[in-house]
């Protein structure tokens, strides 16, 4: 299909080129070989009169026009694939669909009896988790590239999104550690403590990091984890202290030998919210999936839903 010049058959590939930010995976998400899609992108940049793909050493970035064309090319075909297939009704018994997800172990902790619960409704239907980027984040292309996000806001995450649940920060420590006083630790104690510290890359300074440094406390960290799970098995036995999300400091409480006392620097909520991009609004079988998760964290009771569009 052509209009004006504009050949409308490659509006596919230039999705899936600008999805992957890739050539090879490209074809391979759209079952086209790899010189088809060379020469469709070839026919793309001429077109635009843009690069939209440009390597940077061994991989490719998309150019800023690249960017900007992302989630309109996403919203475009979804919205040209529902006016020409409809919207059936949609069956979970029979949907085959496998939806990625990029969280924190602790968020996956947090959500896996939810998506268990989903997972008996639907049993075709499977979860790819993957670990939060550590690199910055490129919200566009990573909301593009996974059906959802489960992150707490400030991290760069521009989409739509909805609060899972509420939690505070604590202090995870041993039980014999002599700076526990009363059940509670002291700020100069808190300071003066070695740290132990959960790392989720670069891009991801979690909101008790940021209230820290508001406070002009820079931690220095004695030992660094990847993410919150390995942190009361490092603190058990030792003078080490972490800050961790209550719930998981409840969770392995009684495993790790550890206990948790309130954080010295005030308590505040974080909110972990659930991220995906417009464009799948116009997907049946993701608004399904959304939903069924979303509803079974709105009638728990430790949860509350917040729309929180942006």
């Amino acid at each position: 299909m052509a209009v004006a010049g504009r050949d409308l058959n490659l509006l596919i590939a230039l999705r899936a080129l600008l999805v992957e930010a890739n050539v090879t995976r490209a074809g391979q998400s759209i079952q086209m070989g790899q010189s088809s899609m060379s020469a469709a992108l070839a026919r793309l940049r001429e077109q635009f009169g843009d690069e939209l793909l440009v390597r940077v050493g061994r991989d490719y970035e998309l150019t800023p026009l690249g960017r900007l064309l992302l989630p309109q090319v996403q919203l475009t075909v979804a919205t040209i694939e529902k006016a020409l297939l409809g919207e059936p009704q949609l069956d979970p018994t029979t949907l085959t669909r496998t939806f990625t997800v990029l969280a924190s172990d602790f968020a996956t902790l947090e959500i896996k009896d939810a998506f268990a619960d989903v997972l008996r409704s639907a049993p075709n239907v499977g979860i790819d988790f993957h670990l939060l980027p550590d690199h910055p984040m490129d919200s566009g292309r990573d909301l593009m590239n996974a059906d959802f996000i489960a992150a707490v806001p400030g991290i760069g995450i521009e989409g739509d999104g909805e609060v899972l649940f509420t939690d505070h920060y604590v202090c995870i420590i041993d039980p014999g550690n002599p700076a526990v006083v009363d059940g509670q630790l002291s700020w100069e104690a808190f300071q003066a403590l070695p740290h132990a510290v959960a790392n989720f890359g670069k891009a991801h300074m979690t909101p008790a990091g940021r209230r820290l440094r508001e406070l002009g406390f820079h931690r220095t960290p004695r030992v660094m984890t990847a993410g919150f799970l390995p942190l009361p098995s490092v603190i058990a036995g030792t003078e080490l202290v972490g800050v961790a999300p209550s719930r998981l400091a409840a969770r392995l409480a009684a495993s790790s030998g550890t206990i948790s006392v309130p954080a010295p620097f005030g308590r505040f909520d974080i909110h972990e919210t659930l991220w995906w991009h417009h464009s799948y609004d116009a997907d049946p079988a993701h608004r399904w999936f959304r939903e069924e998760l979303l509803t079974r964290f709105r009638h728990g009771p430790t949860t509350f839903a917040n729309k929180n569009r942006g």
